[in-house]
């Protein structure tokens, strides 16, 4: 075998965080290799984050056409699904992303490494990590390399960002088919014409969303006693009412006991109360998609007794514990970050803790990244998004606060365009008003909450945003609305 090629840094995963970690050692002129088993971008870019969005826009317009058209003085006397043409776009999407990237390495001369990583060895005094490559076996989730390293890579610093996978339920593991991960959801070769979503999590609300909107039937069943579970209860409660509105059968408060599946296509889903177990009912459908979690993913990566910390299917690192992380692991040499280290799973969080570990790496002074002003998004219509504190946590923290509320029922560019359903509720700290928590749910949610991301990395009080101008008539003005609620002093509520 050649004698190993040596970097500065070697980033294993080319995900959000490993080809964002990549770039940025490019870019500050360190020589730097991307080692991934399979396509660049990482689930994020190749199923999910990106093309999930191009399912849910087409959901959104099919919806639109077919609910509403009328209501709109636009009618069609036949609107036809091609099933195949939704997930083709979405599929084409990700080539294209994909592709971009690869540019991306080459315009930051970063070499493309394809293979399963196996770390052997962390920095010691003795000499750097070293990394073997060899062909990926097994699939893109759950595999490994080949028993033959193909070539052996050296580094100074050695970068974990292999993500995460899809949890399966303990009894019931994916079978591709008719037992299914979001993965597999991506990809069904036909509409099925009912599904069992288990696990209301965005994950789950993006497909009961999609599939629901085309007409299949959904079922989401929910062991906690609301939907989308991490959000502020108010807006958990006004989800929970509008996705039933939509036509989804949702039941809160209840777990699957087993899944029977009978042929490819045809299963029973037992399903029962989580306070009384006896109470049960059978709910038969074509598909069961299993969205209760994820955990990392480093199958196949560690050589044995390299001594690398996991917790709770997690690689522990410093981010917990220090004042200015580094992202370290407890071998030296090997750093981690984005989902392989933990909740919250969030793209964007990943990228920045890429950034921050690589800076660090470099010597630079990197800012810190705030975990308490993380934006979280649901691309359901209407859309979550939420940043900071939930009122609960509010009260458990024994804080005291101001809510504000505005309904977008009585907001008139939301009733102009349809998108009446929803509210924004700000929650704000006595007696200064510092915004602690901002949660949405409606048009444009998603982007509305960035304002309060930077309301919050600011610092910035309520008043500071009612004595900002918004522009007239946005979606927008709702924020300026529930920061007026928040005072007493709303204008249109």
């Amino acid at each position: 075998m050649p004698q190993a090629r040596h970097y500065d840094v070697l980033v294993i995963g080319a995900g959000p965080a490993g080809y964002i970690g990549a770039i940025r050692a490019g870019q500050l002129g360190l020589r730097t290799a991307c080692i991934e088993r399979d396509k660049l971008g990482g689930v994020c870019l190749n199923w999910g984050c990106i093309p999930s969005k191009a399912l849910l826009h087409n959901a959104e317009l099919y919806r639109e056409a077919v609910t509403h058209g009328a209501e709109w003085g636009i009618e069609f006397e036949k609107v036809k699904i091609n099933w195949k043409r939704v997930i083709d776009r979405s599929r084409g999407i990700t080539e294209i992303f994909n592709k971009g990237v690869g540019f991306l390495f080459k315009k930051n001369k970063i070499d493309h490494v394809k293979g399963h990583a196996r770390i052997v060895s962390g920095r010691t005094a003795g000499g750097p990590c070293r990394v073997e490559v060899s062909k990926p076996t097994g699939d893109y989730y759950h595999g490994s390399g080949s028993p033959e390293a193909t070539e052996t890579l050296t580094a100074d610093n050695v970068i974990i960002a292999t993500g995460a996978a899809p949890n399966p339920l303990p009894f019931a593991p994916f079978d591709g088919k008719t037992i299914v991960s979001s993965y597999d959801a991506m990809n069904l070769p036909k509409q099925p014409k009912s599904i069992v979503i288990v696990g209301s999590g965005a994950i789950g609300m993006e497909f009961a969303y999609f599939f629901n909107a085309f007409g299949t039937k959904v079922t989401v069943v929910e062991i906690l006693d609301r939907v989308l579970p991490v959000e502020d209860d108010d807006i958990c409660k006004l989800a929970e009412r509008v996705f039933k509105k939509q036509g989804m059968d949702i039941l809160t408060g209840h777990m699957v006991k087993a899944i029977d599946v009978k042929a490819p296509g045809k299963a029973t889903v037992t399903i029962a109360a989580a306070a009384d177990e006896s109470k049960s009912r059978q709910v038969d459908c074509e598909i069961v998609l299993v969205a209760v979690g994820v955990g990392g993913r480093f199958d196949g990566l560690f050589d044995d007794g390299l001594g690398v910390v996991v917790e709770k299917g997690s690689i522990r690192t410093d981010y917990r514990d220090a004042a200015e992380p580094t992202y370290a692991t407890s071998v030296p040499g090997l750093y981690a970050v984005g989902d392989v280290i933990g909740p919250p799973w969030l793209a964007h969080l990943a990228m920045d803790e890429a950034v921050v570990c690589v800076e660090r790496i470099a010597g630079h002074k990197a800012l810190p990244i705030d975990y308490g002003a993380i934006p979280g998004c649901t691309y359901c219509n209407p859309q979550v998004a939420s940043i900071g504190l939930t009122e609960r946590a509010v009260v458990e923290q024994g804080i005291e606060y101001n809510v504000g509320t505005f309904g977008l029922k009585s907001h008139g560019k939301a009733v102009a365009v349809g998108a009446g359903e929803g509210m924004v509720k700000i929650i704000t700290s006595k007696p200064y008003g510092e915004i602690l928590g901002a949660h949405i749910i409606g048009e444009d949610a998603s982007e509305l909450i960035a304002e309060m991301g930077l309301a919050k990395r600011l610092e910035a009080t309520a008043e500071d945003i009612i004595s900002t101008i918004h522009a007239h008539p946005t979606m927008s003005e709702a924020i300026h609305e529930a920061a007026l609620a928040t005072e007493g002093r709303a204008l249109h509520a």
